[in-house]
């Protein structure tokens, strides 16, 4: 083993600057065996690489080859099969599992035991050995010289250091000047001494040199020194005198703080003096319009603005303490608080006064705006009224008592002039709606001389009403069914709609446009700095003058509304505006709904954009809380028509004399498809257009099952086919999204019926060979092989035979032509699905035909015996057949 680890040292291993330190003989465990070599081999150059390489021998020849290599970094499992009982056997994991057998038990102990000292030295303990000998691995542990080979060889590994190509050069001249060098090895040993002796001598006199170069530099360090001690003596001397001019300085510097100080007192009272007349003075020109100014125009009211204002200013100037307790400051204080209280009781007279005179001014234009369904504009009342917003907000910051009231006085004229307004208007509305006026007695309107007066409990009437008032009072799927969608009834929905739609533009700027003059002339949206709202603990400079923390002369009154509250002020201001609106509205509503039932399909687009419309703009805004509660109840109208439609459904009665065809209210459906599609084209809400739909077709395929159960004229699958034929088509057209479901529904239930017709119908022409051929399957089902069904007695050749005979080719015409006139006779002109019915015919007889033919080849074979008549001649049947029809 010893020679061959030399020769793969020099053959393999030294030309790729390796050196082995292990090597065990192995083979293959389990397999045909052909031994080679693993080697566990490090690299000599840094960083050492550590490898385990199988070797094997050539086949060509004595010499060995390097076959596979693995980084002993990559395995991670030693296996010795067996810690108790000494086996050759051993497992390697690297990226799989490699199992040898050993030649020896020494060599595998030997081998793993180097492989365990790498790991220690290299791999810092990565490699897991199992079942391996404690004894074994103690063992391996280096000692004083009981050292393995191989650990000798590792340790050699690291002494040893080949000589680089430079080192052979230099030790090649040194010996080339001494050739007795190698004869000699004394006398070059000698002359080595005397050269080294001559080189140590040399390095003494360079150390002598130094010294005297040592000594020099000591005797500047000294000179350095002395110059470093007449530099710190020169630096005491400026210092003392630099001390001396401190004292003189510190001394000027307190004289000018004292004069600073008087400076900072004479111009402080400058300050309070100059701040005491400018802030607590009032002018005479504001006292004067505070007291006399004229409210009534725009540079009176300019006036009065700007003197509220100064004196805001005056009252809410921040004094400083020991102020209150001059006597002239408490006088111009309560001089203040008089002219304000004088003036805010001006203001609220005058515009209590003002909004008197608008309800009157504003009753006048009533009639002309009621027959044109048109609401009179606020406008100009609102432009002139938003003159006082700046007043309001003072009022509103000073006096809460009054502002308070000037509230309530508004909104308690204001609404009657609203409700008056919006009722006339509904009225018209209604009557519009209606028709004539003398139409509109009818739902319980009144008009007299062109003015209007409207009754909301009239309204209310209709519910007792007989039903020959309108014919369009309420429709349903079955009267869509049966009438042809009249001109007449598609103008009435359209007139309802526009006129709706009128009404709720109408509606819709006039709340807006009120609620935003609310907010800006009573200044609800945002909360106003009050006085003594704002606290600032350090002085703060206003105008060239001083203020310091507020002084209230309005006393804590109230609190400062927050916005939140503020915009509940809003909302409920708006209702009391308009109380009416609501019940109006919903009011009209009824009597749409009650006019046609139909109508809340427009109702329902129309209010829905526009509780979005007002959502975008304002969603917690009166008019969109309004329209949102008017939404529901015309919601539950629309599911209310909704179920009436599939009561109706429920409750049709098909003549028992007549064929069905398509059902009144399958066509109903349809009809009501293209106008819900037509009106929510466009709509925000349309889920519950889908949820209606989702209703109405299942109502509509559950009644059309119930009646074709029930019909006795018709046959059940031609109900079936042709009512489902008939809304397949019509949601094919119409493609809506949320019913393409029951859409491939109707398909398949169409599918289906149209063959089961097909092949209940054919059972007829066919009878008695239908009967005999279903009588062989029976038998084949029972056990009976195909070849053996002719030696039964029913149903040997001879009455195959027999039964063939009553089938000639012109009697199965014939059969076939009476078959077409009963589909005629149970198939609707309307669908035109006969000639569809009449090939899928054909082609199940077809089928029939070649399911009898294969039977009678598979049990009666080589008989002989087939049908009097072929496919060539059932095509020519159906063909013509259809044209003589």
């Amino acid at each position: 083993m010893t020679a061959i680890k030399h020769a793969l040292q020099r053959d393999i291993f030294t030309p790729n600057d390796e050196r082995l330190l292990s090597i065990v003989n192995v083979c293959k465990a389990g397999k045909k065996k052909k031994n080679c070599f693993l080697c566990a081999t490090v690299t000599t150059e840094r960083p050492v690489q550590v490898n385990v390489v199988k070797v094997k021998k050539s086949d060509k020849g004595d010499f060995y080859k390097r076959q596979t290599a693995w980084i002993l970094r990559d395995l991670a499992v030693v296996d010795a099969k067996d810690a108790n009982k000494e086996n050759p056997e051993f497992d390697l994991h690297f990226e799989k599992v490699y199992k040898w057998l050993a030649s020896s038990i020494a060599e595998k102990n030997s081998f793993i035991t180097c492989i365990w000292k790498l790991n220690q030295r290299y791999l810092r303990k990565k490699i897991e050995f199992v079942n391996v000998s404690s004894q074994l691995l103690e063992e391996s542990v280096p000692s004083g010289e009981n050292q393995s080979v191989a650990g000798g060889d590792e340790e050699s590994l690291d002494e040893y250091q080949e000589l680089n190509a430079r080192e052979e050069q230099d030790i090649e001249i040194m010996m080339d000047g001494c050739e007795y060098a190698i004869s000699n090895a004394e006398a070059f040993a000698e002359k080595l001494s005397s050269e080294l002796q001559v080189l140590d001598g040399a390095n003494i006199q360079s150390i002598m040199a130094s010294e005297k170069q040592v000594n020099t530099l000591m005797q500047l360090l000294d000179e350095a020194l002395k110059e470093v001690d007449q530099i710190e003596y020169k630096l005491s001397s400026y210092e003392e005198m630099l001390q001396s001019v401190k004292e003189q300085m510190d001394h000027i510097s307190q004289s000018n703080d004292l004069i600073q100080l008087s400076n900072t007192n004479n111009v402080k009272l400058l300050e309070e003096i100059e701040f005491l007349v400018n802030y607590l003075d009032l002018s005479k020109g504001h006292i004067k319009a505070l007291t006399d100014g004229d409210l009534s125009s725009s540079k009176g009211i300019e006036a009065c603005t700007n003197a509220a204002e100064a004196l805001l200013q005056c009252m809410n100037v921040a004094l400083r303490p020991g102020h209150e307790e001059l006597h002239a400051v408490r006088q111009q204080q309560q001089q203040f608080r008089d002219l304000r209280e004088q003036f805010a009781r001006r203001l609220t007279n005058h515009l209590n006064n003002v909004f008197v005179q608008q309800g009157h001014d504003q009753s006048s234009s009533l009639a002309q705006h009621s027959i044109e369904l048109t609401l009179p504009k606020h406008l100009p009342f609102h432009r002139d009224l938003l003159r006082y917003a700046k007043l309001m907000e003072w009022l509103k910051n000073t006096d809460r008592e009054k502002y308070e009231g000037l509230n309530k006085n508004y909104v308690d004229y204001i609404s009657r002039l609203y409700e008056r307004e919006i009722k006339e208007f509904f009225e018209v509305a209604k009557i519009k709606m209606t028709g004539t006026s003398k139409e509109g007695k009818k739902f319980g309107l009144h008009g007299s001389s062109g003015k209007l007066t409207g009754s909301t409990s009239s309204l209310n009437k209709l519910s007792v009403q007989g039903s020959g008032n309108r014919r369009s009072q309420s429709s349903s799927l079955l009267d869509m069914g049966n009438m042809s969608a009249s001109d007449l009834d598609v103008a009435d929905r359209t007139k309802f709609d526009k006129i709706f739609e009128q009404v709720l533009s109408e509606l819709e700027p006039l709340c807006l446009a009120e609620q935003d003059f609310i907010s800006k002339f009573f200044k609800l949206q945002q909360s106003p700095a009050l006085p003594g709202s704002v606290v600032q603990p350090d002085s703060n400079e206003v105008d060239g003058g001083f203020v310091s923390r507020p002084h209230n002369l309005l006393g804590d009154k109230f609190s400062v509304p927050s916005e939140k509250e503020e915009a509940s002020i809003i909302r409920s201001m708006m209702i009391k505006v308009f109380r009416c609106i609501e019940p109006e509205l919903n009011n009209l509503i009824s009597l749409g709904d009650k006019i046609d039932s139909f109508n809340s399909l427009y109702m329902l687009v129309k209010m829905s954009h526009h509780v979005w419309t007002a959502e975008n703009v304002d969603p917690a805004s009166f008019l969109s809380t309004t329209l949102g509660n008017v939404l529901v109840t015309v919601k539950r109208n629309f599911d209310k028509c909704i179920w009436n439609q599939m009561k109706q459904m429920e409750d049709v009665k098909i003549s028992k004399k007549s064929k069905v065809g398509i059902l009144p209210f399958v066509r109903g459906f349809e009809e009501f498809a293209e106008l819900a599609e037509s009106i929510f084209r466009s709509a925000e809400r349309r889920g519950d257009l889908d949820k209606a739909y989702a209703k109405l077709i299942r109502a509509v395929y559950n009644n059309v099952e119930k009646v074709a159960n029930e019909s006795q004229k018709t046959p059940r699958d031609v109900v079936m086919m042709e009512n489902f034929h008939h809304i397949f088509s019509t949601l094919s057209r119409l493609k809506i999204a949320c019913l393409e479901t029951e859409r491939r529904e109707a398909k398949h239930k169409y599918t289906e019926h149209l063959q089961s017709y097909v092949i209940y119908s054919l059972g007829q022409p066919l009878e008695k060979l239908n009967h005999f051929f279903e009588g062989i399957e029976a038998r084949v089902a029972q056990g009976i092989r195909e070849e053996e069904v002719s030696y039964q007695l029913a149903f040997n050749k001879q009455e195959l035979r027999k039964v063939i005979k009553e089938y000639p080719g012109k009697e199965v015409k014939k059969g076939l032509d009476n078959l077409y006139k009963k589909v005629d006779k149970h198939l609707c002109e309307e669908e035109n699905l006969l000639q569809v019915m009449w090939h899928s015919m054909q082609d199940e007889f077809i089928r029939q035909y070649k399911h009898f033919e294969g039977l009678i080849a598979r049990c009666y074979p080589g008989s002989g015996i087939t049908m009097e008549f072929t496919i060539q001649d059932i095509l020519e049947y159906f063909s013509s057949i259809a044209q003589s029809h």
